[in-house]
């Protein structure tokens, strides 16, 4: 019976096992800023944009279930934030059970490898996982190569490093993956050949529409499932458009010229 509900709940997340998501849990790490003061309006606007699933903290689960045109809906259980003492340092914010009361479809936390905090935060998502297994809960890991004790002149984006985290995110018991994409196709592969789970890229800091589309092509090129893309789409000037532009790529298989025509952007 776990195994049918975390496949029902899986299904809920995706469209044919591919995801797109729009995390918008930033709320709590930089405030209230574009795209997050009317969030009712930005879940409406993506949702009906083609979002599979949208993010967010527990607390503002009264404000998603009734603008998300039956999208499914994953509770992000970790945080911290950008004028605290550090922003690597992600501290638990909730529980599975919560997460279950506020309708999740699933939970999700962020583990940053390679930081003076992974040792905890790899214990807690170890204890996610068990926790979520005992109800059928998808768990998904936002795992970023970051901190101190990586080497290099961008280790965010290093696709050894960035391997080395998906794997562990799989190694601790997670059910799908997300992290930072590595720039091209050729090296995101091995990305996602580090593990057998869903690879799903982050979206990152805003760029141009079509150069954020151009890696979204790449990184489905390159084996991905799916994105999780927040800034990007809920503080453009039209989230729905830039959607469905990434849902384009993502579930259409479109190029990102095509995918960006089409949105009317």
């Amino acid at each position: 019976m776990e195994l049918a509900g975390l496949a029902a709940r899986m299904d809920r997340i995706s469209t044919d096992d591919r995801i797109l998501m729009v995390p918008m849990d930033h709320g709590i790490t930089l405030g209230a800023v574009k795209g997050l003061k009317d969030i009712e309006g930005t879940i409406d606007a993506v949702t009906r944009g083609g979002a599979d699933a949208v993010l967010t903290q527990p607390g503002i689960a009264p404000r998603v279930h009734d603008n998300k045109h039956d999208a499914g809906y994953v509770v992000h259980l970790n945080a911290s934030t950008v004028v605290g003492p550090e922003s690597n340092d992600k501290r638990r914010t909730g529980s599975v059970k919560s997460a279950i009361r506020a309708g999740a479809d699933a939970v999700s936390m962020h583990i940053n490898v390679g930081s003076d905090y992974e040792p905890e935060q790899m214990t807690f998502l170890s204890e996610l996982c068990e926790e979520a297994n005992e109800y059928g809960v998808p768990v998904l890991a936002m795992a970023y190569a970051r901190g101190a004790n990586l080497e290099g002149d961008d280790p965010e984006h290093d696709a050894e490093y960035l391997g080395h985290a998906v794997r562990l995110a799989e190694e601790c018991g997670a059910d799908l993956v997300k992290t930072a994409y590595s720039g091209d196709a050729e090296s995101f592969q091995h990305v996602c050949e580090s593990t057998r789970l869903p690879v799903i890229i982050a979206g990152g800091s805003p760029v141009s529409d079509l150069a954020t589309l151009e890696n979204v092509r790449g990184a489905m090129d390159a084996g991905a499932a799916g994105v999780s893309m927040g800034r990007t789409i809920f503080q453009h000037d039209d989230p729905e458009a830039m959607t469905r532009a990434v849902s384009a790529v993502v579930h259409d298989d479109a190029d990102a010229e095509d995918a960006l025509s089409a949105s009317g952007l």
